[in-house]
């Protein structure tokens, strides 16, 4: 599987299904029919994508938006970003700042603003789409996850279960320089709460 065929794989559960759990069951069905190479594969091209959204910058524009909390949401919001499929993945992990043309990501602020009812849907989170690749490999090998692991280990891959960002650290706690590497998201931020 290469990385078209991986992406074409997530952006088709999209289209495909409605719901977090209909389509983890989609991605499942559609592994657990490929070969163990293949779902190697799949499993190396998310680790491939979870390194690349895993950045400070990232993860200070998800804290400016209210999108994560603790280390826990953090990662599963990385599945949440990959879900969203290829061409918002790269512009998002290109610029962070970019968060906030996502629709989802828009739609999310205005609930938590208006302190709207909201849903598991709703969430920028998607932990099961994180473990897809386990539990297929899992039914279509019989064997333990732990193979799956040691396989992408073997590929070069250091397996990380809380973000282990490798850009450049900085307080994402201070207001000003979070205003400075993310401007358009803190003016949006200010313009929604009225703090313009």
């Amino acid at each position: 599987m290469d990385i078209d065929e991986f992406w074409h794989l997530i952006e088709e559960s999209a289209r495909e299904t409605t719901g977090k759990a209909a389509r983890v069951q989609w991605l499942h069905e559609r592994l657990v029919r490929r070969p163990a190479e293949d779902i190697i594969d799949y499993a190396s091209w998310m680790e491939v994508a979870r390194r690349k959204v895993d950045t400070y910058l990232m993860w200070g524009a998800a804290r400016a938006l209210h999108l994560v909390g603790g280390l826990d949401s953090v990662y599963y919001f990385h599945s949440w970003v990959i879900s969203l499929g290829r061409e918002t993945f790269e512009r998002v992990t290109s610029d962070p700042d970019t968060l906030i043309d996502v629709p989802e990501v828009r739609r999310f602020n205005l609930i938590q603003r208006d302190r709207s009812p909201r849903t598991d849907e709703d969430l920028p989170e998607f932990e099961a789409f994180g473990y897809v690749a386990g539990t297929a490999w899992e039914q279509a090998t019989g064997r333990d996850r732990g193979l799956l692991y040691a396989a992408l280990e073997a590929r070069g891959h250091v397996l990380d279960s809380l973000p282990n960002p490798t850009d450049e650290e900085w307080d994402m706690d201070d207001e000003e320089e979070s205003a400075r590497r993310l401007p358009r998201t803190n003016r949006y931020m200010r313009r929604l709460y009225g703090r313009a």
